[in-house]
């Protein structure tokens, strides 16, 4: 005899719906509570690993401190010859107390090429010729027919230039034992 079977009645249920994608906003949010939580659960344990650890207060004005004033660098000596050594002078000057033009000195204390020569050779009109005649050798060497050395100095607008042919002079000068 055939055996028949019951039948067997299943249920159509549907499929449950995929996830909804999050939105930018909404993911976010989430991953925000999420690190918020751990920062705060990063805390906690910070605070329990060190409540024994015993500390003083420290003063800031035992570890901060201002700088201390000593002033410029000093210039190092780097030609032992007298003019050589005016016109190395010099150019830190310029670099250091400021250039100027039509003018040996200005208002803001700023000298142009022959002013830092000038306070330089400290009365020593001789060095001073001489280092001055220098200088306007090196500024004809790479300028050419030049009048004199206030005139190419008042001829630029900013010192760049000037400072940089004192700087030549002074290797010049020392190249030639001066």
């Amino acid at each position: 005899m055939p055996q028949t079977h019951p039948a067997i009645e299943t249920a159509t249920t549907a499929a449950p719906a995929p996830p909804a994608e999050l939105t930018l906003e909404e993911r976010l949010t989430l991953i925000n509570t999420e690190m918020t939580a751990r920062l705060d659960e990063a805390a906690v344990a910070y605070e329990v690993n060190t409540a024994h650890i015993d500390l003083e207060p420290v003063d800031l004005a035992d570890i901060i401190t201002d700088p201390v004033d000593t002033g410029p660098a000093p210039l190092p000596d780097l030609y032992p010859t007298p003019v050589a050594a005016l016109l190395q002078r010099a150019h830190h000057r310029l670099l250091t107390g400021g250039w100027c033009k039509d003018a040996l000195v200005d208002a803001e204390g700023a000298r142009c090429m022959l002013g830092a020569i000038r306070a330089e050779a400290r009365g020593d009109h001789g060095l001073e010729n001489s280092a001055v005649a220098v200088l306007l050798e090196a500024i004809r060497r790479k300028f050419g027919d030049v009048d004199s050395v206030p005139g190419f100095n008042d001829a630029f607008a900013r010192g760049r230039i000037p400072i940089r042919m004192v700087d030549q002079a002074a290797h010049l000068a020392g190249a030639r034992d001066l």
